[in-house]
């Protein structure tokens, strides 16, 4: 049996699987460190593992010769900034660990059993409350000194925004710009109050289409797939392909619109499926080289 833990900023959600399938899972609300892997302990200490794979949320230390590999960096998380939480579940469980970032673990997931089935490449964007991005490419995912950053690029202004942006770091990144929040603080009303024809939609795709036409220029992936709570508009979906064409304006030629950029194919189940995957090649391959 194999683990998976999709650990969110607002919640852990916690799987085992067997042969490919879940047979059993839970979600504990994201507190201090220690109450809430005392939960996720109490959960998989009633399974024989042989492996687990962890997708966390970030910035996240992902370099092995790095002292703070396994950590959670600098987030305003209270109580996980510089916590060592694959160290924490590398003491509770002798069994081989993989580890990256939730949105990594999403991506792999929809490579291998959402909407990128039967490519190598992909790239997945969650749009919520933030912005954050996983890529794979060849089948494994891409990381380096440290791990994509995609929802911090800067992009270009919409001539008719002024919005200042809601990014502590950067204020009009691409997530200062268009994660869910930006809406509300734009119009006093939440995105999924907001009517179809509402002008801040088009400054959305134009953000969202902006981000997308340089991660094709620059990674080439197979297929773009979108999720998080924002891109439950279908609407904004299909301004984002009308954006896309007209920004790349023919330069670089991708599979047809709709068809490279799509909705996630496991709605809120990528990341622990994903993390589930994970943990099933960390044995494989544990046990290859045994």
């Amino acid at each position: 049996m194999y683990g998976g833990i999709e650990a969110g900023g607002t919640k852990f959600i916690c799987a085992v699987s067997d042969q490919g399938e879940i047979i059993e899972k839970i979600s504990v609300p994201t507190t201090l460190p220690e109450e809430t892997l005392a939960l996720v302990f109490d959960f998989f200490d009633r399974f024989e593992l042989e492996a687990i794979g962890i997708g966390s949320f970030g910035p996240i230390g992902i370099d092995p010769t790095n002292d703070r590999y396994g950590y959670v960096l600098a987030t305003p998380k209270q109580g996980w900034r510089d916590f060592d939480f694959l160290g924490s579940i590398k003491q509770r469980y002798d069994v081989p660990l993989a580890w990256t970032t939730d949105v990594n673990a999403a991506a792999y997931g929809e490579l291998l059993k959402g909407a990128a089935q039967g490519k190598n490449s992909c790239i997945y964007l969650t749009v919520g409350t933030g912005i954050g991005g996983g890529v794979v490419l060849n089948s494994d995912i891409l990381s380096g000194s440290a791990h994509p950053e995609m929802g911090h690029i800067m992009v270009k202004r919409h001539p008719e925004d002024n919005y200042e942006g809601t990014c502590p770091f950067h204020k009009d990144c691409l997530e200062g710009l268009a994660a869910g929040p930006s809406i509300e603080a734009r119009t006093g009303i939440k995105g999924q109050n907001l009517p179809e024809d509402h002008p801040v939609w088009d400054i959305q795709a134009y953000y969202l289409a902006q981000a997308l036409v340089n991660y094709t220029l620059t990674l080439a992936p197979e297929k773009i797939i979108l999720g998080g709570g924002v891109m439950n508009q279908a609407h904004l979906l299909q301004k984002v392909r009308e954006q896309f064409m007209t920004l790349m304006a023919g330069y670089m030629e991708t599979p047809p619109v709709d068809e490279y950029i799509v909705q996630w194919g496991m709605p809120n189940e990528s990341g622990i499926i994903g993390s589930l995957l994970l943990a099933e090649k960390v044995h494989r391959e544990a046990n290859e080289f045994a």
